[in-house]
């Protein structure tokens, strides 16, 4: 097999890992024109900054040991297997970095023989990049479960973010879908690694970037292939950013890619699912919401036709509506229409004066959201303010028809 033929069946098995972006383009070059974008392992992620950044996303080797039911590299699927030696990833990965057409490499793997052997030749790869080529690019490298601890910890000091996948919510359905993988075997990496990272900072003091894993850990959990609820997922979600030093956990909309009787039958991903569980992650990391707020025993399931913060809002007329002039950060952050920069800008405002509407339309605020939940100097924006289920339908209204819906996602335009 030619290496041109490795790239492209690597690059393309890559692709069920969501932590980051395939671009999906192919712009061969023609006369007159400069440069092409080539799709297979080319792949966008973003810097804390805001930078788009282009990441060659390939798999060590296809050749896997494990059976697991949802997968499409599985061991019983009858599909062409390939594998890249050390040299041929530091090779690619040299030669595109100095073309411009990457900015670093996202290494995954198949379990290849035995974790500790499939762990080990990652390693290597990643060693040789940095000892042997000083490459200072950015290295997103995936953790083995069932690696020993000590291969694990000497790949986070050559890798700038590692990442071990969940896959599944509970040991039953790793049972059921993945029988070569057990909760303990993925939960012990995450907690090595992310105890690693603690003591490091720690030692290092707060403020030093330090050598070891400098952007964190993240983790993979696929949505729809076993039945836990939402609530269960948040909550199992919640309990690793407390407790493992998680910067992000990422949901994969399951792709019904095998047939098998114990894989639900799904006519389409569940994208919509995956979304509002984007948002209420989002609501857990940066908005100082809980778990338990958003979902209970009576309502396990986020809901469909609303986002979790106006959901939640909706379900509360207790706390609603606020003075926008006297509550407080946290308070704020809980109105739909409001967000992070626009809640400290109305504390740093009123620190010099009162606000009305017009000074939260300025700032940023969203009105047509926010309207039904707050208070200036003591006014509504409206004369009467509406019953929770007027409000739940009004604001049905404001949601984008069509949102995530149909047999196809479809890509939202960027000109109209």
């Amino acid at each position: 097999m030619t290496l041109e033929e490795k790239l492209a069946l690597l690059a393309d098995g890559a692709k069920y890992d969501v932590s980051c972006s395939s671009s999906g383009s192919s712009r061969p070059s023609r006369p007159g024109e400069l440069g092409n974008t080539a799709p297979a392992g080319i792949c966008h992620s973003w810097a804390q900054d805001g930078r788009c950044i282009s990441l060659f996303k390939i798999l060590l080797s296809n050749n896997c040991a494990y059976d697991c039911r949802y997968c499409r590299i599985r061991r019983s699927n009858d599909i062409p297997r390939a594998s890249f030696t050390v040299d041929e990833i530091v090779a690619l990965t040299i030669n595109l970095y100095r073309r411009n057409f990457i900015e670093g490499l996202f290494l995954s793997s198949a379990v290849l023989g035995d974790p500790e052997k499939t762990m080990g030749l990652m390693l290597e790869a990643v060693q040789k990049l940095r000892t042997e080529h000083g490459f200072n690019g950015y290295i997103h490298l995936k953790g083995i479960p069932g690696a020993s601890p000590q291969t694990l910890r000497l790949a986070g000091f050559y890798a700038d973010r590692m990442s071990v996948n969940i896959e599944l919510p509970t040991e039953e359905s790793l049972r059921l879908l993945a029988p070569q993988k057990s909760r303990r075997a993925i939960l012990d990496p995450i907690r090595l690694l992310g105890d690693d990272c603690r003591e490091f900072r720690e030692h290092r003091g707060r403020h030093s970037p330090g050598r070891f894993l400098p952007a964190g850990q993240t983790t993979q959990m696929i949505i729809g292939a076993s039945p836990e609820s939402d609530r269960h997922i948040l909550h199992l979600m919640e309990t690793l950013y407390n407790r493992f030093e998680l910067k992000r956990v990422y949901y994969s909309a399951y792709v019904p890619v095998n047939s098998d009787n114990r894989l639900p039958a799904l006519a389409v991903p569940p994208v919509l699912r995956e979304h509002r569980l984007y948002q209420a992650d989002w609501l857990l990391r940066f908005y100082h919401y809980r778990a338990a707020e958003l979902l209970d025993e009576e309502e396990p399931f986020l809901d469909e036709h609303l986002d979790p913060k106006a959901a939640w809002a909706v379900r509360h007329p207790e706390f609603f509506p606020l003075e926008v002039n006297r509550a407080d950060y946290r308070e704020l952050l809980r109105v739909p229409g409001i967000g992070v920069k626009s809640a400290l800008g109305i504390i740093r405002a009123r620190r010099q004066a009162s606000l009305d509407f017009p000074h939260l339309k300025a700032m940023g605020v969203v009105l047509k959201r926010a309207r039904w939940f707050l208070l200036c100097r003591g006014r509504a924006m409206e004369r009467r303010l509406p019953e929770p289920l007027e409000i739940r339908s009004r604001l049905l209204g404001l949601e984008a028809p069509g949102l995530l819906s149909g047999p196809i996602p479809v890509q939202l335009e960027l000109f109209k």
